[in-house]
């Protein structure tokens, strides 16, 4: 859109608008003290850290898909260090049982009872290495935890640790020896990241930093999980005009209505649109990038800007949109072009 967008045209005044302000502004300069970090240790990928940031800022997990060797997992130990988290790795494998992930009751033979023994998921970063890997009774074992935040153990149900984030990985370009996830799965996943090959002088600076005589870099701790506990709540407080809601549900709408928004040529490249988990995923994220642009307000950018990353699995294309090679991003491409910007 070509209409001017001036400041706090989407903001509302109220008491508390100074306050939001100052918080906006305090957290705004705390995570890219938080992002400098950790960019001593990763070169490149800033996009992809700000948006797991903005996952874990909405309490929204993560599906990040990229080829091996893109430091997906440096990355996300590097945040887990800088914000003092805890950190649980999972490399999902196909001879995986449930009990791994979520953990086991143990028999005490001599007194005749059962012990809990908690799994890797109780962490509050928890890294799914290759969840496309193992079964689909082990992807399984995440549903629970990744939407309650709980885990149930024979009788017991146990509460996980708060803040509390899965990433999980997957390769996009191996088949063999995989388990694709179902639709129920994807969607309990907030955002869908496709990671891409470094730059060439980024590349360079990779090697110089990683395969040079001196040490390797590490990362300190900058924030705790107070303080990103803090800026969720913060992040909860930012202002949503109503026309604003009213473009995120058009947007969303249009990939199961295409018809009814002038797109009628998408009509046979969609299977299925995307849930209404989208339109909330696309609220939550768009107030996380306010909040960490120092604004306390969604501006119609912040929702154009993280459609793709919370629509693109979302969406079920056709055996016509594979034939024509038509992805999901080419969809959303024209559900933005076409719906008009408040």
């Amino acid at each position: 859109s070509n209409r001017i967008v001036y400041p706090f045209q989407y903001g509302k005044y109220t008491m508390d608008s100074q306050q939001n302000q100052n918080d906006a502004e305090y957290f705004q300069d705390r995570f890219r003290t938080l992002q400098a970090e950790i960019g001593k240790v990763i070169v490149g990928q800033e996009d992809a850290l700000k948006k797991v940031l903005l996952g874990f800022l909405c309490g929204g997990h993560v599906l990040l898909e990229g080829v091996p060797g893109l430091a997906k997992t440096l990355l996300i130990q590097t945040l887990s260090t800088c914000i003092k988290a805890e950190f649980s790795r999972i490399q999902f494998t196909p001879d995986m049982l449930p009990g791994d992930v979520t953990g086991t009751q143990i028999f005490n033979p001599r007194e005749g009872t059962y012990s809990i023994r908690t799994g890797p998921v109780f962490g509050n970063i928890v890294l799914a290495d290759e969840i496309n890997r193992a079964p689909a009774k082990v992807q399984a074992a995440l549903l629970e935890a990744m939407q309650e935040k709980q885990v149930t153990l024979g009788d017991e149900t146990l509460k996980l640790p708060n803040p509390f984030l899965v990433l999980a990985t997957q390769n996009p370009i191996e088949q063999e020896g995989t388990y694709p996830l179902p639709e129920a799965q994807l969607d309990r996943f907030m955002m869908k990241l496709q990671l891409h090959y470094p730059k060439r002088d980024e590349e360079i600076r990779i090697l110089d930093r990683m395969a040079g005589t001196g040490r390797l870099p590490e990362a300190s701790s900058v924030m705790d999980l107070d303080e990103i506990i803090k800026a969720q709540a913060a992040a909860k407080k930012i202002f949503v005009d109503d026309r604003i809601k009213g473009y995120t549900v058009d947007v969303v709408n249009a990939t199961r209505f295409p018809k009814e928004y002038g797109c009628e040529h998408l009509v046979k490249f969609i299977e299925n649109g995307a849930s209404v988990r989208a339109s909330l995923s696309l609220i939550k994220v768009a107030k996380a990038r306010a909040l960490m642009e120092g604004r306390t307000y969604v501006s119609p950018h912040d929702i154009k800007s993280m459609a793709y990353e919370v629509l693109r699995h979302r969406i079920a294309l056709s055996y016509e949109a594979e034939a024509q090679a038509k992805t999901a991003d080419d969809i959303i491409d024209e559900i933005l072009e076409k719906i008009e910007v408040p």
